[in-house]
């Protein structure tokens, strides 16, 4: 069964600033052509990832470099793989019900809305709590709220926080920068309605992974530039940050899973409007203007392309004056974070971005 990286794959209406509606057929168009096949034998998988990684096969996966976005928005994700895995172990996959959800529009599209997750120690406190707002990965291309739930409800209890996990427009029905657009849209909206949350919008950060990474610094520079409320932290989880294609992580990790090189060229070909966004600095982030950003915490796993990102991203940040701590765990791949109950590099890497999180709150 084909549960899939997106619950919705119908064709968006435009909406929003920088961003046009893109032909249906592109949802159709053929992959790119994939790069060499990668020679350097893989890092050693930590077993316990393994155990994880090995249910993608068993769940149907195909490479998703070979797909178009249809065809890959119906494939097995990360997450599937991750409760086939908690299912074989004999526990339970239901959701932590002491965490509540409500689904809230923020734009008139119908991808532009955001899910509320509230925790059960919240109730009947009165004081309002941190507010925290979050952005999935997926490439820009794949995914949606529900393929990203474990993150955000991991930490809306661990940090008794009103978290704000945020959908928007994906390409290739909206290209580059539309995700951005409605990322800072989102960020506005959701420290404007706080305070009728629960929230304290004066104790506000934010968090992403993978592509959703990247839109959380992005929007840190975006409140920072027009006046926003400061965001006290960020927390980026493997980032998409910088477009240099010779980058070590690109070459020792090619043919990782259940992210490989192959797929990063797959996003930039859907995701891109033109052959030039990838200089851009809201994708190449380590060119951006980053000074004055409040401090950032980065997790990096080591079998990852996307890991180099996040290091040279650390380097870049600290060049610019911004208090950064960046870990890389060994053994583990994109996709592990959240994955707590089963791989101890998961555990290990969720109770470092709590510290971080629950010392930038004050908690």
């Amino acid at each position: 069964m084909r549960r899939g990286w997106c619950a919705a794959a119908a064709v968006a209406l435009a909406w929003g600033v920088g961003a046009a509606a893109q032909s249906p057929a592109a949802l159709n168009d053929a992959p790119p052509p994939p790069p060499a096949a990668a020679t350097r034998p893989p890092t050693a998988v930590a077993d316990d990832m393994r155990g994880v990684l090995e249910q993608l096969p068993l769940l149907g996966a195909r490479p998703i470099a070979t797909l178009t976005p249809v065809e890959a928005r119906l494939e097995p994700s990360a997450a599937d793989a991750y409760n086939a895995a908690i299912r074989k172990s004999g526990m339970s996959v239901a959701p932590d019900a002491t965490v509540t959800t409500q689904d809230l529009a923020y734009g008139t599209d119908p991808m532009q809305y955001a899910r509320l997750y509230r925790p059960g120690a919240a109730a009947g406190t009165g004081a309002p709590l941190p507010l925290l707002v979050y952005y999935h990965g997926g490439g820009w291309v794949l995914a949606d709220l529900t393929a990203y739930d474990a993150t955000p409800r991991l930490l809306a209890k661990q940090l008794n926080a009103i978290v704000v996990s945020v959908e928007y427009r994906r390409a290739p029905e909206f290209r580059f920068p539309a995700q951005h657009d409605d990322a800072a849209a989102a960020y506005g909206w959701a420290v404007q309605n706080a305070a009728a949350w629960g929230a304290d919008p004066a104790r506000v950060a934010l968090a992403g992974e993978s592509a959703g990474g990247n839109l959380a610094l992005n929007t840190a520079i975006y409140a920072r530039d027009h006046e926003l409320a400061r965001p006290a932290h960020v927390l980026a989880i493997y980032p998409i940050a910088n477009s240099d294609p010779a980058l070590p992580s690109r070459r020792d990790s090619a043919g990782a899973t259940p992210l490989d090189t192959a797929m990063l060229g797959w996003f930039a070909h859907y995701h891109s409007a033109n052959a030039g966004d990838a200089a851009d600095p809201r994708l190449n982030l380590v060119k951006a203007d980053l000074r004055g950003l409040p401090p950032v915490t980065i997790v990096n796993a080591q079998i990852d392309p996307l890991r180099s990102d996040g290091e040279t991203l650390a380097q870049a940040l600290r060049g610019a004056g911004v208090s950064v701590q960046q870990r890389t765990y060994n053994g583990v791949t994109h996709e592990f974070f959240g994955m707590g109950r089963l791989v101890r590099g998961a555990y290990d890497a969720e109770l470092f971005a709590v510290a971080r999180l629950k010392s930038a709150f004050g908690l």
